[in-house]
């Protein structure tokens, strides 16, 4: 299988879970009436199975290499954070498709500026006309869908 297509097939995986993720720890929230402690065992699971696939693939060794990485690399924590908390809190009072339709419309106002500017060591890839076109129709079609 070509790279693109892998590539594809696992970012198509990891978009699937999204909305499946957002409406499983939800209603774990709702259940135990905290969306920040269902937060918490999602981030123990989590951690677990990174953990796992660490020990899988590289080892514990490249740990040493983090003092020397630049501070700001490490608030992507920080946003996972705010993704989970707030996708916990809101979805199930917004709905699982409305709080991920609003998800997918920044990630691709985000994307767009990443890739304009080659922001955090990104590809650069300039914000043309055709793509800006084809961002605007997916953004259409996500509005369609949650019309319906």
């Amino acid at each position: 299988m070509p790279d693109y297509l892998r590539y594809a097939s696992i970012m198509l995986s990891a978009g699937l879970g999204i909305p499946v993720l957002a409406a499983l720890n939800a209603q774990l929230g709702a259940r135990i009436g905290s969306p920040a402690v269902a937060a918490v065992v999602l981030f123990c699971v989590a951690l677990g199975g990174a953990v796992s696939v660490m020990l899988i693939t590289t080892g514990p060794s490249p740990i040493a290499r983090l003092p020397s990485q630049p501070w700001y690399l490490f608030l992507a924590g920080l946003l996972v954070a705010f993704y989970v908390l707030s996708i916990t809190f809101i979805a199930p009072r917004f709905g699982v498709g409305n709080a991920v339709f609003f998800v997918l419309l920044g990630q691709m106002i985000s994307a767009a500026l990443i890739d304009q500017f080659g922001l955090f060591g990104a590809l650069v890839r300039p914000f043309t006309l055709t793509r800006g076109m084809g961002i605007s129709a997916m953004c259409f079609g996500l509005w369609l869908i949650q019309k319906a």
